[in-house]
């Protein structure tokens, strides 16, 4: 990404425009959003903005998947953060801490709650905090106007400081869904319906978004089907890789008498019927292919959150198949990644979800250049990205035995791909360099946004889609 400042129109008092970013997930909170969330920042930077990224402290964070603060090395230093003393009082694990009514009654205070934070604003979890981003984003608007604000998505509470914002000062907003809150992105389908509670707040704010930022094109045609006057304010944002987590991997001459590397990087956000099924179909691998027989299946990334981190059925299946070569070696930090990938000889994809998902992790699995494995629905979206890598086994599902072939087909490719392979890899990923991505769409906002006075900006007449 560049640094250099374009000059563009300025707001009032011949000041840089402003964007306010609702961005919880930001670095160095160690979530695979921040990626995405630190590039937008930057490219707002890089076009002539100022911008103001609003998230949570970090505390919260330490009590979920933990911090990682090499992601906050390429955070561009003009950007300014706001952590909120905002944190899930149901991740805290000291007991001492904990209320009368939460020891005699642990189920109950969670259900009650649950029940609070939704009467608030109709997401459980993160309802609660809808008043201390209002106020937030309003005390960032007093201090410094904004012309725009970018609400990402989830937590979907973010849409109430959103509409506040535009409710009180008419401040134009975009909406960065990822993954859409009226689509059930893991089973297909609507969550909820529109004349629901969150339907009508759904409804609402999207009316007067500029933009609509979808990951992928399911997301974004449901969307468009489910407000077709808003189709073409509907647009596919993808998440894509960073070239600095890229390993070399040219001249590779994997011995196969000593075995193979795979490996598997990211959340373990799948249930513990999915892990066995895959785990299950390494075994059988190892039973049938002697190159196998020999090899190693690192799984690497976050296990649970709060109480639960590394304490649950999953971390049992992964230590339960040390025997079978397979180990856990925890989160990896993003300044690690390249080394990571390095030591592996190829990559294991595992993928909740259909045709809606796509996740952030194949972009970057598919531009390291490695063989991929795929551990995941046949309709699946990822299967459309990975579609013509010359190192990439096809998607089978999740029977272990299909699973097995999958195994020892990703091990003949590691010991006979060329560079020439891992190149012509390497050039089909290219398109996804998160900068690539995330570039023109952030563009796009700020011409679809006419900075004229501070805080007073004007939506512009154009919404031709972001050519990505």
């Amino acid at each position: 990404m560049s640094n250099r400042v374009l000059p563009l129109p300025r707001s009032g008092g011949g000041k840089r425009p402003h964007a306010i970013y609702l961005a919880i997930g930001f670095p160095p909170a160690a979530k695979s959003s921040a990626y995405r969330l630190r590039e937008t920042a930057n490219q707002f930077v890089a076009l002539g903005w100022d911008i103001t990224v609003i998230t949570i402290c970090q505390e919260a964070w330490e009590r979920e998947y933990g911090l990682d603060h090499t992601l906050s090395e390429k955070v561009d230093p003009r950007v300014k953060v706001v952590e909120l003393p905002l944190i899930r009082e149901d991740l805290e694990t000291d007991i001492r801490a904990f209320s009368e009514e939460r020891s005699l009654d642990p189920a109950g205070w969670i259900k009650r709650l649950r029940q609070r934070e939704q009467k608030v604003f109709p997401e459980p979890v993160f309802g609660g905090w809808r008043y201390d981003l209002e106020q937030a984003v309003l005390r960032v608007h007093r201090e410094h106007p904004a012309d725009l604000l970018l609400a990402s998505c989830a937590p979907y509470v973010n849409l109430a400081a959103t509409w506040k914002l535009w409710e009180e000062h008419k401040v134009p907003y975009a909406v960065d869904f990822r993954d859409g809150w009226s689509l059930d992105v893991i089973g297909g389908g609507e969550a909820f319906t529109r004349d629901s509670v969150s339907g009508r707040w759904e409804s609402k704010v999207l009316e007067h978004a500029v933009a609509v930022w979808c990951v992928n094109d399911p997301i974004a045609g449901f969307y468009r089907e489910r407000y077709p006057h808003l189709a073409d304010r509907v647009h596919v944002v993808r998440n894509g890789y960073d070239e600095d987590s890229l390993p070399d991997v040219s001249g590779r001459s994997p011995d196969p008498a000593a075995g193979l590397t795979f490996g598997y990087l990211g959340s373990v956000n799948f249930t513990p019927a999915f892990l066995e099924s895959v785990l299950d179909g390494w075994r059988i691998a190892r039973r049938d292919d002697p190159v196998l027989a020999s090899s190693r299946f690192e799984v690497r990334g976050h296990i649970g959150a709060g109480p639960a981190r590394e304490a649950n059925r999953h971390m049992d299946l992964l230590k339960e198949a040390a025997v079978d070569g397979v180990s856990f070696g925890g989160p990896v930090p993003k300044a690690d990644l390249a080394a990571t990938y390095g030591s592996w000889d190829a990559l294991v994809l595992m993928l909740v979800g259909g045709r809606f998902v796509t996740s952030g992790k194949v972009y970057e699995f598919m531009a390291t250049g490695l063989p991929v494995l795929s551990a995941h629905d046949v309709d699946h979206d990822a299967t459309n990205i990975l579609a013509g890598h010359p190192l990439w086994t096809g998607a089978v599902g999740l029977d272990p035995h299909r699973l097995a072939n999958s195994f020892s087909e990703a091990a003949r490719m590691a010991l006979k791909a060329t560079d020439a392979d891992r190149t012509a890899a390497r050039r089909l990923a290219r398109r996804f360099a998160r900068p690539a991505v995330l570039g023109p769409a952030v563009r796009h906002l700020t011409e679809l946004v006419r900075p004229t006075t501070a805080g007073d900006s004007a939506p512009a007449a154009s919404t031709e889609d972001v050519q990505l």
